[in-house]
């Protein structure tokens, strides 16, 4: 199928530049940034909105992902191959990530209230980080909005989007992307994938850049060993300075 220049610039070289932007800003930002690299944590001005809405938002995220790493990168033949029907593929793709995506949104909203509502945490609030909700909750809408609409609004089993986004999406890191895919794609989906490109390529200038600094070795680090210093036990090492005898000490030699 033959595709125009628009085509190729919106589902190959934008695709490129995104992804490209976020790797060599990534390594960017860890070489000249370590001190920057967080969330500028804001526990401490306010809690009970923060304990409700960070849960939300990251289990809702973690669900999301699952379900975009199983749409988009594992094919449909595999699935098939193990026994996953299309309708049974389609009934948990469609309401577990409408699930995951509604405990997303909830989150979502939560979290900017808080930071709208509480003095010292929208004082906190940077440009970027103004941006960076903008664009992520812009990504998330969109996303979610293209599933209720032509999934669940549709009907049946909806639209396939394996048979398009998915091999246009594995096409790009085999370094032969077919944008000819992606010709007759829902808006719906072509604004969620716009917007989550460009999502990507502000990534690593925002404060999501801490999501690649889970403490995924803390399991692995040695216990921290405690030896006291009282004489009686033999942990100490030289014998109490005076005046600093244990009071049984004292009252014996009283």
């Amino acid at each position: 199928m033959e595709v125009s220049a628009a085509q190729i610039l919106l589902w190959v070289v934008v695709p490129y530049a995104c992804l490209t932007t976020f790797v060599v800003g990534t390594v960017w930002r860890y070489r000249y940034d370590k001190f920057g690299w967080t969330t500028r944590s804001s526990e401490l001005y306010e809690k009970r909105l923060l304990r409700l809405g960070s849960p939300l938002f990251h289990f809702g995220l973690l669900a999301v992902i699952a379900g975009h790493f199983v749409g988009l990168v594992i094919p449909e033949s595999w699935t098939h191959a193990v026994g996953v029907s299309e309708v049974a593929y389609h009934f948990l793709a469609t309401w577990l990530g409408t699930l995951g995506a509604l405990m997303l949104v909830a989150g979502l909203v939560i979290l900017i209230y808080r930071r709208r509502s509480t003095g010292p945490v929208f004082l906190a609030t940077t440009r970027t980080d103004k941006l960076m909700y903008v664009m992520l909750a812009a990504s998330i809408l969109s996303g979610t909005w293209a599933t209720v609409h032509t999934q669940i609004l549709a009907g049946g089993l909806g639209y396939d989007y394996r048979q398009t986004i998915s091999p246009w999406f594995r096409s790009l890191f085999l370094l032969q992307p077919e944008p000819a895919l992606m010709v007759g794609v829902p808006l719906a989906f072509v604004v969620h994938v716009t917007l989550a490109l460009l999502l990507f390529a502000v990534w690593p200038f925002t404060r999501l850049v801490h999501a690649f600094s889970a403490p995924i070795t803390y399991p692995l680090r040695p216990y921290i060993v405690y030896r006291s210093r009282d004489a009686a036990s033999g942990g100490g090492t030289r014998a109490p300075r005076p005046g600093w005898e244990p009071s049984t000490a004292r009252r014996e030699k009283r």
